[in-house]
């Protein structure tokens, strides 16, 4: 195979359905080899299973490609760890990172267990960040070494994150948690020659065929399906590419046939008395304020 990612080897989490899965498909059919990461878990992450792993590695080979499956949970040091390793023993190299793994636990916040609020962040902030910090530190190892990579991470944050999202707090507040992570970590990383961004999908999944089921259905009479997956991936392939040089501390919206970049929080109207308000003030000062902005856009699925 040959394409944008011929020579370089991708690590894709949660890579054994939905998004991952397209991901890892396009990666390989642009030449790259993959390292297919899943834990095979249940929507709520009960379980694992080798299974979904290994069969997009049977179909990434099948088409010529060349591919190897990783189930270790990347939410651990020796998980995260492992997934370098792997890359590295397998195919000698690691030259892009795409953090997808997630899985949903939905609830409204009243109603938001503690165990829930911590799983969710545990497999989405700390997924992303483990193999993020194991995979920037081969890369910076090589920089010092005199062989600066071109490496490229690919965190996945939301909509939700990006806007909030009704009755999902905690997997919003972790994918907010992960365009953080993204910033923070491109101006970092990048002397090291180590690009990361993120992506802001909507695309059917496992986690968003129940939740937004009307939105997320396929047409039912053909025609370009939208909420496919596979229309995603090709925004991730070029990211992570040697062709994005340049591009880096970006989130990107990725939906069906359109792309967006975002712009996140940027100052606004200001007042300034240049001494300090009493409350009052401060209530009419703020009043101002939103008189002169801009409306908000809509959390997902208020009312």
């Amino acid at each position: 195979m040959a394409g944008i990612c011929t020579g370089r080897v991708v690590a894709v989490t949660g890579a054994g359905r939905g998004l991952g899965r397209a991901h890892a498909l396009a990666f390989a059919a642009e030449g790259a080899r993959v390292v297919v990461n899943d834990l095979g878990v249940g929507l709520d992450g009960s379980g694992t299973s080798g299974g979904p792993a290994q069969a997009v590695v049977d179909e990434i080979t099948a088409r010529g490609g060349q591919a190897v499956a990783h189930t270790r949970d990347i939410a651990t040091t020796s998980g995260a760890a492992s997934l370098v390793a792997n890359a590295l023993d397998t195919f000698g190299r690691l030259d892009t990172l795409v953090n997808n793994a997630g899985f949903l636990r939905d609830r409204m916040l009243v109603n938001l267990d503690e165990d829930d609020w911590d799983a969710v962040m545990r497999v989405h902030l700390k997924g992303h960040f483990l193999p993020l910090k194991h995979a920037a530190a081969h890369w910076r190892a090589e920089a010092k070494a005199g062989r600066t990579p071109q490496a490229r991470v690919i965190n996945t944050s939301s909509g939700a994150g990006l806007l909030g999202s009704v009755g999902q707090g905690n997997y919003a507040a972790a994918k907010a948690g992960i365009v953080g992570l993204t910033l923070v970590a491109a101006a970092e990383m990048g002397r090291y020659g180590i690009q990361v961004n993120a992506i802001a999908p909507a695309a059917r999944t496992r986690m968003t065929e129940q939740t937004f089921a009307a939105t997320m259905a396929a047409p039912a009479g053909g025609g370009f399906d939208t909420m496919a997956p596979e229309n995603v991936a090709p925004l991730a392939v070029w990211l992570g590419s040697a062709a994005s040089e340049g591009v880096t501390g970006r989130v990107f919206e990725a939906e069906a046939g359109r792309i967006t970049l975002m712009e996140g929080w940027r100052p606004g109207p200001t007042a300034d008395k240049a001494a300090r308000w009493s409350p009052a003030e401060a209530g009419e000062a703020v009043a101002g304020l939103l008189a002169r902005a801009d409306p908000p856009l809509p959390v997902y699925g208020a009312h």
